[in-house]
């Protein structure tokens, strides 16, 4: 038999019909099966796992055990870091840590970085990079009368789709860079960058680079051991559905710990944390990276949630996504571009991960009367991007297709000019 076109529904079921992941999506909570939830990239599902582990440390630790309970739970940032690195992240125990926020955790790597290079007074970024991380590095530059540069890959002429290569880095590059920072994926436009090529290049002019990878975890590979990685960072509640504010992480290659010192010297990061001493001194494993007591309920949501990250394997939810990403851009082609959008993220799957940029010159009335009208739930980035995601696991090749074909509608009827927006703030 052939095979349907992607524009016949059928393509889609047929897909789902081999999908090994497929058994996967009954590990979520979908009380909206009418929605069509493409913002994976943005807050993932509810695990029903989940559930039942938080209730659980509830009732019969907390309300049980108290105080006591911390006997048990002061070193749970560790394990729960070893899981992440474990499941997602292609890192070896003792070299992640479940802590914090990412943004907290950024400033501290990038401090850290910035002290081992005290002779180096130039910093690298990108103007399309998260901004936490670009106004974190300005907060850096201002106050230790640092160098700022940031690359220009916003408009297109330089850098396609927002994505950094090692030709134009290069031209930033001198003995006088301490840190360069990039995301792994670039959070608006889903463009992949390349990891190990891009850290050998630093690492030949002697900076250090931190990775922000908090639209990649949970959604492709990438082998931070095996590619060098020295420093990252990254969020858990996006493709790792681990819950709204759940605990970020931090990877710190162990070849570095004992290098490196962070600004913020908390009492966690003390070598004999409860001699209670008068002085700091820095504990040289992974834990001289934490600052204080950690989120139980927090990490237990992580724990449950990339236990099912590593069940099903990384490299099939990679492939997943790869495959994805791939019925959207054909979509895409056939229905969104003679409607006036634009693609804003590579053809190329090595090149993306699990979102795609949709840019349209009324994408956000687009979004907002997707949500309205279509039951189809998309995220808006300024200035005119609307991003749309496979969450291998919760999400069908079926609901990707359904909410394609609601968008293609939605705009060939111009409905979505219905639409005022000043009032929308999150988005």
């Amino acid at each position: 038999m052939a095979t349907p076109l992607v524009t016949d529904r059928e393509y889609a079921l047929e897909l789902d019909r081999n999908d090994p992941l497929g058994k996967f999506r009954d590990e979520f909570i979908n009380n909206t099966p009418e929605i069509c939830y493409l913002d994976g990239n943005s807050l993932g599902r509810l695990p029903k796992k989940t559930v039942t582990v938080v209730n659980d440390f509830l009732v019969n630790e907390w309300a049980t055990e108290v105080v006591e309970g911390w006997s048990h739970w002061i070193d749970e940032a560790q394990p729960t870091g070893n899981l992440i690195g474990r499941a997602a992240l292609g890192a070896a125990e003792g070299q992640v840590l479940a802590c914090d926020t990412t943004s907290v955790n950024f400033y501290q790597l990038i401090g850290a970085a910035l002290r081992a290079r005290p002779d180096r007074k130039t910093i690298i970024v990108d103007a399309a990079n998260f901004p936490t991380d670009r106004y974190i590095l300005q907060g850096y530059a201002d106050s230790l009368g640092l160098k700022l540069i940031t690359i220009n890959n916003e408009d297109g002429s330089d850098c396609a789709h927002e994505r950094i290569t090692p030709e134009i880095l290069e031209k930033h590059l001198t003995d006088d860079v301490a840190v360069v920072t990039l995301e792994v994926i670039q959070y608006r436009s889903g463009a992949r960058n390349d990891i190990k090529a891009l850290t050998d290049l630093c690492r030949a002019h002697g900076a250090l680079v931190v990775w922000d990878a908090s639209h990649a975890v949970g959604a492709i590979e990438m082998n931070f051991d095996a590619t060098g990685v020295d420093l990252a960072v990254g969020c858990t509640y996006k493709y790792g559905n681990s819950g709204p504010g759940a605990p970020a992480w931090l990877y710190v290659a162990k070849r570095m710990q004992a290098e490196l010192q962070v600004p913020i010297q908390g009492w966690f990061a003390q070598k004999d944390q409860f001699a209670m001493g008068a002085t700091f001194e820095k504990s040289n494993d992974i834990r001289g990276f934490q600052i204080a007591s950690p989120s139980i309920m927090g990490l237990r949501a992580i724990k449950a949630s990339f236990e099912i990250i590593e069940e099903a394997g990384i490299d099939a939810i990679a492939a997943k996504s790869a495959k994805g990403t791939q019925m959207m851009i054909e979509l895409f082609d056939a229905w969104l571009a003679p409607l006036g959008f634009t693609l804003n993220t590579s053809r190329n799957p090595k090149e993306r991960g699990g979102h795609i940029s949709l840019v349209h010159p009324d994408a956000k009335r687009i979004a907002v009367a997707l949500r309205q009208f279509a039951h189809v739930i998309p995220d808006y980035r300024e200035p005119n991007s609307v991003r749309v995601a496979i969450s291998p696991l919760p999400t069908s090749y079926v609901e990707v297709w359904d909410g394609f074909q609601r968008l293609r509608d939605l705009v060939s009827t111009r409905q979505y000019e219905k639409i005022s927006v000043e009032s929308q703030r999150v988005s």
